[in-house]
């Protein structure tokens, strides 16, 4: 992506926009580590007065370009500053990171259709495709297969990954867009609590925290021998 740190809002800079906004600890460690704000923040995470909180805000933390978190406004505002780009002639890229779950809503079907009648091709999205929603898999709540086949129905062009392989995204994301006229899809397949044997396509750790015991376990499981005891 193109972006500076020392200028956040720079006009021509991509953007990224992470639809589930829950899974906000992963984008504060990266742009932790691009410096959009001291390392030693993150240590503050969930606390008083920390900027960072346990969705995105982006009135407090730099580099967010959207407050997020209710769940499918995410991909309808990338498709606004996408189209805005388009009409302002600026050739920045929209990313936007959506739940599996999320697609569930209508605002996002809504968003799809009018990002592929308008060949918003500088808009990619990519879907975190677990399986899993708040409180049990999507295919006991709502399902949402042939998911990929929705997707071109609608009109993007459509790839999909194994989440988990930075070689595989790596791949996908240095062609961009797909196919030049139309949005990008990028599937990608992941496991929920990957690495870690008791939480791996288990809901309940949608939402659960571990105890003392559980943090020692997973630590151990994902080779982290520096874990603070006291959390």
């Amino acid at each position: 992506m193109k972006i500076d740190p020392s200028d956040p809002g720079e006009k021509d800079r991509d953007r990224f926009i992470l639809s589930k906004g829950h899974a906000c600890v992963a984008l504060y460690n990266i742009l932790a580590e691009k410096g959009f704000f001291p390392k030693a923040e993150l240590n503050k995470f969930g606390k008083k007065n920390s900027i960072l909180g346990g969705h995105p805000d982006m009135h407090k933390i730099p580099g967010v370009e959207a407050s997020t978190g209710s769940l499918g406004h995410g991909l309808p505002f990338g498709m606004g500053m996408a189209l805005a780009g388009r009409l302002n002639n600026k050739n920045y890229r929209v990313f936007v990171l959506l739940g599996d779950g999320e697609c569930q809503e209508g605002s996002v079907w809504e968003a799809a259709m009018f990002a592929a009648q308008h060949k918003l091709d500088n808009l990619i999205a990519v879907i975190d495709h677990n399986k899993i929603q708040a409180m049990d898999c999507l295919d006991k709540i709502v399902s949402m297969n042939p998911l990929a086949d929705k997707w071109k129905a609608f009109g993007w062009e459509v790839r999909e990954a194994d989440g988990h392989s930075f070689p595989d995204l790596n791949k996908n994301f240095s062609h961009v867009p797909f196919t030049k006229g139309k949005p990008s899809m990028l599937i990608a397949h992941t496991t929920k609590g990957k690495g870690i044997s008791f939480m791996e396509n288990a809901p309940i750790w949608h939402y659960r925290s571990p105890n003392a015991e559980e943090l020692k376990t997973a630590c151990e499981e994902l080779c982290l021998d520096n874990y603070n005891e006291e959390l």
